[in-house]
């Protein structure tokens, strides 16, 4: 199967994978290191990935559904949308948090453990997972002493740690600056689909209100 990948959680990332059996081979990847410029970079990375593979048609999406900001979350879940009605092809949904926990397990972790990234507003958004990747928990929005006394990775491991270890959440070597990415999202539905199992909806994981708010005046109006 010919997979596109597609995460916007938190920085602006896309793959292009293809999978025969148990075996997941990555075609072409991209990754901003800007973190606000998913509506001007996506895109044209998409196409330059499939420009590479010959510009064959992906049989299905894979997009992360957060949680993550409004404005991230939109821009990738509007492209996997759009994609997947003009080719025709179906669209799934991952929970991004899933991309990290795939390689936390990757490095053989011996308990379970916790995934977790900026949520901003000094709060950090996480899942805590058994150690073969099995979500246990989650996911939630919180301050960094509600997380529980395992070892965290994620970018928001890194922001916080000096108060997560306060609870007993260390850090996890190497996985300071971590955030979700397309290639480890992409290759964990590859998995799940060969495995006969079901992924998720695209509905967004936005776990709270929107900032924006209307204005008074204007709900007077709207009345």
């Amino acid at each position: 199967m010919l997979l596109l990948a597609i995460d916007t959680s938190a920085n602006a990332s896309a793959a292009l994978l293809e999978s025969e059996g148990d075996t997941v081979e990555v075609l072409g990847s991209f990754t901003s290191n800007v973190g606000n410029d998913h509506s001007e970079v996506l895109a044209p990375a998409i196409e330059s990935l499939l420009d590479q593979a010959g510009g064959r048609t992906p049989e299905a999406i894979a997009v992360g559904v957060g949680p993550g900001p409004f404005t991230g979350l939109r821009v990738g879940l509007a492209t996997a949308r759009t994609l997947g009605f003009v080719w025709g092809i179906p669209v799934h949904g991952v929970m991004s948090l899933d991309a990290i926990a795939l390689d936390a397990v990757a490095q053989e972790p011996s308990d379970n453990f916790t995934v977790a990234i900026d949520a901003r507003r000094k709060e950090l958004y996480w899942a805590r997972y058994d150690k073969t990747g099995v979500l246990l928990e989650g996911p939630h929005v919180s301050v960094a002493e509600e997380l529980p006394a395992s070892p965290v990775y994620g970018a928001g491991a890194g922001l916080y740690a000096e108060r997560l270890a306060t609870v007993g959440a260390d850090v996890v070597p190497g996985f300071e600056h971590a955030h979700p990415g397309a290639v480890p999202l992409g290759t964990r539905a590859l998995r799940i689909l060969s495995a006969g199992e079901t992924l998720l909806g695209t509905e967004p994981l936005y776990l709270r209100e929107s900032d924006a708010k209307v204005p008074a005046v204007m709900k007077g109006k709207l009345l």
